[in-house]
């Protein structure tokens, strides 16, 4: 039987472990990167048939075709981090006829902590190598500590952090670590974007004030207003938003966003997905994007114009807010429905009229009656003042 290791090699030659060159000594025939192969090019005992590349299909087919039994894949760091190793392991472990193992190795993420002398057990990890980078700003925001990969994209990565709010976080900068141009530095995100750092750059920043906080029902006061832009009250907001169960990776759209207060919250909850705030009103646009900036959020896009038109583009959807729809509200369902017939949707309304358009199309729906009233200082006593009375309405998003 065929036997492959999908081998660990640390930061190079010098950080790989015993278990990591027994395999590559015995394997007759190595695949991977060229730059890894490069690296421990006449490390070992004998030569070495060498492939340099690690896509699956290639490899499978070469060792298919090979006569030699023992292969070795070399996995750069650790092949249990951000690796290519899990797909394959899957792939190869298909064939019966083969026998494959992962060997693990040292880590960027611990050789790095390792060098800072700084504990890891507790940070967040993320990747930017390939990937959307937007949920980096919720990671920073959430946690004291978290290690980043980078490809290059260092100059994109101050732009993110520094537009939401972040430019004076530290960071500690790990470059080429292994190598003989090993390069380590500490500053401050706003810096980065001014530096050419190496594609082979990691990255730990330290937010002294982290806040991971689930928080429905923010303050109105805490939120920028402008006279004649209408926003869902704290306690509005509070209830319609425990009744959209949002999930941490969710798309949610927020439509008639008005301030931005229900798409803020909606970015701090799902804060591994992403919020769509639909708003006509041209004058309320320069208000979301404040309030925005303000809560420190990268994860929420503003979408201009008016609904259902304006939904077209837009990704499927898992969570709705209507809180405004302009007298379409039945063709917003239906223009929801039609992204996802199992959406989580809630609507809010202040007249009975809209009540019955909704239920008219919606007849499975909760409806929620809520009144609520806040206190005002008067003097020395404290006096209720009531607000509207509003009704909520759910669909728990079950194809109905």
């Amino acid at each position: 039987m065929k036997r492959i290791l999908i081998t660990g090699t640390g930061l190079g030659p010098g950080t790989i472990t015993q278990e990591g060159w027994k395999a590559l000594n015995e394997a007759e025939v190595w695949f991977g990167a060229k730059r890894v192969l490069e690296l421990f090019h006449g490390a070992v005992q004998e030569e070495k048939i060498t492939f340099p590349f690690y896509a699956q299909d290639r490899i499978i087919k070469e060792i298919e075709q090979s006569a030699s039994q023992r292969f070795a894949v070399l996995v750069s760091g650790d092949a249990g981090f951000y690796s290519a190793a899990q797909e394959l392991y899957r792939a190869l472990g298909q064939q019966r006829r083969y026998s494959v193992a992962i060997i693990p190795g040292i880590s960027t993420v611990s050789a790095f902590f390792a060098r800072l002398g700084l504990p890891w057990q507790d940070a967040c990890l993320f990747s930017a190598h390939g990937r959307d980078i937007t949920g980096l700003s919720a990671a920073v925001r959430r946690n004291r500590r978290v290690f980043c990969i980078t490809a290059g994209n260092t100059k994109e990565i101050s732009a993110l952090l520094g537009d939401t709010g972040f430019s004076s976080v530290t960071v500690h900068v790990g470059e080429n670590l292994g190598s003989e141009k090993e390069r380590m530095f500490t500053t401050q995100v706003g810096a980065l974007g001014s530096l050419s750092l190496a594609s082979l750059s990691v990255l730990v920043f330290e937010n002294d004030d982290p806040d991971d906080r689930i928080r429905f029902g923010i303050a109105d006061e805490a939120f920028s207003r402008l006279e004649g832009i209408p926003m869902t009250k704290a306690a509005v907001r509070s209830a319609a938003l425990a009744k959209l169960e949002l999930r941490p990776g969710d798309t949610c759209y927020d439509i008639g966003a008005g301030t931005g207060s229900v798409s803020v919250e909606m970015a701090l909850a799902a804060h591994k997905g992403q919020v769509f705030a639909v708003e006509k009103n041209p004058d309320a646009l320069p208000l979301i994007h404040e309030n925005r900036k303000k809560f420190k959020i990268a994860n929420m896009s503003l979408i201009p114009g008016e609904a259902p038109a304006a939904l077209a583009p837009l990704p499927k959807v898992d969570a709705v807010f209507i809180g405004g729809s302009s007298g379409n509200i039945q063709e917003i369902i239906q223009g929801v429905c039609a992204k996802n017939p199992e959406t989580r949707m809630v609507i809010t309304a202040i007249t009975i009229e809209t009540v019955h358009r909704v239920l008219s199309c919606l007849p499975q729906a909760e409806l929620l009656q809520l009144s609520a009233a806040g206190s005002k200082k008067a003097g020395a006593h404290h006096l209720l003042i009531g607000q509207n009375p509003v009704f909520i309405m759910t669909v728990k998003g079950r194809g109905e």
